[in-house]
This record gives structure tokens, sequence and C-alpha cells, in this order.
């Protein structure tokens, strides 16, 4: 097959989604203003031209007017089977404009949950993306109810995951070195590898921290991620007097991220909206004890008491109370662990969930030159 994606070509998510079909032997172009490193060799890259990118806030309307218009070029060139956008938004608006079928888009989870509801003009141009589509991918019941709600035909819809590597992600990848280099081999450890922007409230953990060492002096913490938000939470921690059991280790490239989950014992996620996380899916593989917001989409891996622990938005108290129980509670935190890698290799593995992308593809490019071939008649 000869795919090409409209996508965030900076993003690990991206990444791990074209590599799987460039090594599978497809022809891949990726099709975006900006990429990072680790791509397969045999990807082709195209790489959108900005318009005046110095000025890019007041600029970045007028190069999407100019993408149209090299996308439309590219895809003449590259004559490809099937068009992946992800993010409707911007992405899947590239895609529908670009004149060509079959095209599939791919939802992000803000793009059906946050903007359309912020914004009545990104209201119309999902619908008008989501009209457009051929086939829409979506990775969690809420995001597939969005979609419906912004008029999404229901046949349209399939709910496809990210899917984890299991061999990478795994309780094996556990390092005594990493917990020595930060400093906190023998304590229970708390992980947190959410941006650091209002959306995912780390806040919240950062004021619960302290009711949890009233009970639990040793217990370390680890905030793995950046964003606008770094600074003042690592002042917060400071003014609560808890920077001694946090470390703020910033962004951590996605092939650290094994042996920094397996290293901890319980994982937090304290977001206020959500479509499936795959760091949850991630920390669930590496057999950790979660302790979640109230989200939809956390709802359906996580039953409350049954895998993990499931807290209301902004009660820092809540979530100190279950971070306390399962440190306290060893049996348990391994028994919701073991329940949690288990779902993972039945619902989330990498390989089968991709393979469901590929047959996916397939189908359409069938369908498609049935088509054709039958106008043709």
């Amino acid at each position: 097959m000869k795919i090409c994606y409209i996508a965030d070509g900076s993003s690990i998510h991206t990444q791990r989604w074209l590599n799987y079909f460039a090594a599978k032997g497809h022809e891949v172009h990726l099709i975006y203003w900006k990429t990072r490193p680790g791509y397969h060799e045999t990807l082709r890259i195209h790489l959108l031209q900005r318009f005046a990118p110095k000025i890019w806030p007041v600029t970045r309307y007028f190069s999407f007017l100019q993408w149209i218009f090299q996308i439309r070029k590219l895809v003449r060139e590259i004559k490809p089977d099937v068009i992946d956008a992800h993010f409707i938004i911007d992405n899947g608006l590239l895609a529908a404009c670009s004149g060509f079928h079959p095209i599939v888009v791919t939802a992000w989870g803000s793009d059906v949950l946050i903007f359309p509801r912020r914004n009545f003009i990104w209201r119309i141009v999902a619908g008008f993306v989501l009209k457009r589509a051929d086939r829409v991918i979506c990775d969690s019941e809420v995001v597939k109810t969005g979609l419906l709600s912004l008029g999404t035909k229901p046949n349209k819809i399939s709910k496809v995951y990210n899917g984890i590597d299991t061999s990478q992600f795994s309780p094996r990848r556990a390092d005594e070195a990493l917990k020595s280099r930060l400093g906190i081999s023998g304590f229970p450890m708390v992980i947190c590898i959410r941006h650091l922007r209002p959306l995912y409230n780390v806040e919240m953990l950062v004021k619960a921290i302290p009711l949890v060492l009233k009970h639990i002096p040793q217990a370390r913490f680890i905030i793995a991620g950046d964003g606008v938000q770094r600074s003042y939470l690592e002042n917060l921690a400071a003014t609560l007097g808890v920077s001694q059991n946090v470390s703020f280790v910033g962004y951590l490239p996605h092939d650290e991220l094994p042996a920094y989950l397996a290293s901890s014992n319980i994982y937090v996620s304290t977001s206020r909206s959500d479509s499936t996380s795959l760091s949850l899916q991630e920390a669930m593989a590496c057999e950790l004890a979660p302790v979640v917001t109230d989200l939809p989409a956390n709802r359906e891996w996580i039953i409350d008491g049954e895998n993990g622990f499931v807290v209301p938005q902004d009660d820092h108290r809540a979530l100190a109370e279950k971070i306390v129980y399962l440190i306290e509670n060893s049996e348990t935190r391994v028994k919701f662990g073991k329940i949690n890698r288990k779902l993972i290799e039945d619902k989330a593995e990498y390989e089968k969930e991709m393979g469901k992308v590929e047959k996916l593809y397939e189908e359409m490019i069938t369908a498609s030159k049935m088509g054709k071939a039958s106008q043709g008649h």
C-alpha cells in the first residue's frame, strides 16, 4: 500500500503509528511542517513551508491556506492509495480540502471533546471534515459519542487503540540503578508523566503530596513532563515544603519511559479531560496500580476498587487517601498491577491494534477501486 499521512510529525504517537507501516514494507509518506528524529529509514517526509515563520502567531492562518495548495500538489505527485489525517480540526481539514478519496480521519480526543465546544467555527470545521471523511478512527467510547454528536454516521466510525508494545513496557524493565541515581532506592515511588499544562491539572497531585507525607514520610514522587506550568509547580512544591520528596525530571524520551514506569509503584493521572490515555495504558502494562480522575475514558479502563482507584476531579484529599492506601496495602497494589497487565495484553497490544488499521486501509482501498471500476462501466 501507498499511505499518506497528514499528522504532527513531532509527536511520538505519530512516529509509532507510521513506523509500524513503514516496517511492514508499505510506502509511507508524511506531510507536516515539522518532524522529529527516529522515523523508519524508508519513510518519506514532505515538509510544508511556513509563511513568514518569524511572526508565526500572526501568519499561521496564511500558511494554512498556502498548505492547502501545497498538499493538493503533493497528493497528485505521491498518488497515494489512502490518506490518513491525524487530528480533525487542522490536519483533517487539510485532507478534506485535498480533493482526494479515500480519506481516513483519526481523532486524538481534544479535537472532538474540547475544541468544537470552545468555538462554533471549530465545530463547523469538525462537521465539514467528518462529513468528507470516508472513515473515522477513535480510541474510546467517549470520543465515539462526541463524533456522533458532531454528525458522524455510526457506520463510519472504527474504534482502535494506539496500542502498547508489551515487550517494551513491562515490569521486567525495572531499573534499580535508575532509582539509585534519583536517590529513591528503597522508597515507595509514585509517578506522573502527563504534560505540565492546566488541562492535566498536575497541581492536584502536588497539593496531595503533603497529605501523603503525613502518613508515609518516606514516599517519593516523580513528575516527568514539561510545559507552561513547570516553574509554578516547582515553586508550589517548595512552598508546601515537599521539594525533597519530589523530582521534576522534565520531558522523558519515549524509550526511557519503560524504566521509569516499571521502577515505580503507583501511577497518577489528574487530567480534567482525556481520550484513552496512552500513558495510563503504558503504566498498566508495567503492572502499576493507577489512581486517576473520574473521566469517562478512564472508566473504560479502570474499575474503581478492582484494578485501580478513580477519584473526583480537583479533590486532592481523595487522591492522597488512595495513594496512602496503595502504599500501605502492597497486596492490593500488586493485584491491581497483575490485572492491568493482562488487560493491556488482551485489549491494547500494539501489533494487534495496528493490524486492525492495516486491514481497515486495505478494505477502504479495495472498496474505492471497485467503486471507480463500476463508474467506469
